[in-house]
């Protein structure tokens, strides 16, 4: 049995089972999930194995990179800095980007690359890795690409490229990496242990990632037998050509190492960021409410910022989704908790969302990245977090 850490409270016991079953029936090898409930921490749990090679325990300040849960943050960043007037979203990007115009790209507003509407969601030359964790070389080959569809009609995943191209943003805009923005402008002030570009000093806490591919490969299956609704999305991950492979191709190699220390040290705004549960849903505590006396975004700002923008077919994903101004919104596929909510998950199975209405605040991280996952691990926890709610 799984030794779980930390503690919930009164009435929110429900997520403490839910968790243990996550670990003895979904395949958590190391997890932590913290909520809050306007304003104030009431589940913080971590259990399990930090590191399978050396045994090393998850403890309550053990640190989990969460791919693209990482954009939730990145767009906080952005929408202090359109709350402070120093950004405009629907000004041109190359107002803040001049090199940005190239190929046809003068008209793109700010808004178009943070809900995936830019249509820049490859590269006609992938960057070598090393030049692209350096951040200017991959700025530079995104300011001279041509998008792959006409901006504003259509969306698609912006999987990689998002956090250049908005990262670019915020550096032009405040004069600081969005890394380092982050640090000292949302993190230090909440006192959150989150980090977009790691300190070597705190390489130490990092929990090492697990693999695992899913039980089914649709890609090998007949296409006759795979589900009607499913196979256009088969189709497209089954093609090396297709956007939905293309997306993700955009370093030389295309295959990078998120357990390695340099890509962990670098800043990749949609995709590397790392801290804990804690940290996380401190953050989307603090964008609908106080948190010990702070407030990141004014009722207008939370109101902007998490406006639909981008909802129907994915150019990328070939399934639906939707998009604020770079926050994900509920799906079928990714309810959060509800129609008012919005976060962003990340691959494999973290999630972090806020909902305003119900006053929740939540994230869930792991070490086991399960490809394909469903968002069964996550869910199990919200419909647990759903049930403590109702007893209350």
């Amino acid at each position: 049995m799984t030794m779980i850490g930390g503690e919930v409270a009164v009435g929110f016991e429900p997520v403490r089972e839910a968790f243990a079953e996550n670990f003895a029936r979904h395949g958590d090898i190391g997890a932590a999930v913290c909520v809050y409930w306007h304003g104030r921490p009431v589940v913080d749990l971590w259990g399990g194995t930090a590191d399978l090679d050396t045994g090393r325990p998850w403890t309550r300040d053990t640190l989990q990179l969460v791919y693209s849960a990482t954009k939730g943050a990145t767009a906080t960043a952005v929408h202090l800095l359109v709350q402070r007037g120093e950004l405009d979203l629907d000004a041109p990007v190359a107002t803040y980007w001049p090199e940005f115009a190239a190929n046809g790209k003068a008209g793109i507003p700010v808004r178009w690359l943070l809900s995936h509407q830019a249509g820049l969601v490859t590269l006609d030359q992938p960057v070598p890795l090393t030049e692209a964790l350096a951040w200017h070389p991959m700025a530079a080959a995104l300011a001279a690409q041509r998008p792959v569809w006409t901006p504003g009609t259509a969306h698609g995943y912006h999987g990689r490229t998002w956090g250049w191209l908005v990262g670019e943003v915020i550096r032009r805009v405040s004069g600081r990496t969005p890394g380092r923005f982050f640090a000292e402008e949302i993190a230090t002030p909440l006192g959150l242990d989150f980090f977009i570009g790691l300190p070597a000093d705190e390489r130490d806490r990092v929990s090492r990632m697990v693999h695992s591919k899913p039980e089914v490969d649709f890609t090998t299956v007949p296409l006759e037998s795979i589900p009607e609704d499913l196979r256009d999305q088969v189709i497209a991950w089954s093609d090396p050509n297709s956007l939905s492979n293309r997306a993700y191709t955009v370093t030389d190699p295309s295959a990078i190492d998120f357990n390695s220390s340099e890509v962990q040290a670098a800043e990749l705004p949609a995709s590397n960021g790392i801290g804990t549960a804690r940290g996380l849903a401190r953050m989307y505590a603090a964008l609908i409410g106080e948190v010990d006396g702070l407030r990141l975004f004014v009722p207008e700002t939370l109101m902007l910022a998490t406006k639909e923008q981008a909802a129907g077919m994915d150019q990328v994903l070939v399934a639906p989704s939707r998009f604020s101004s770079g926050y994900q919104l509920p799906t079928t596929d990714n309810p959060m908790n509800g129609p008012n909510a919005f976060g962003h998950n990340g691959r494999g199975g973290s999630l972090a969302f806020a909902d305003s209405e119900t006053g929740i605040a939540f994230a869930y991280i792991m070490n086991h990245i399960i490809s394909g996952d469903s968002g069964a691990r996550a869910g199990t926890l919200v419909c647990a977090v759903l049930d403590s709610l109702s007893r209350q």
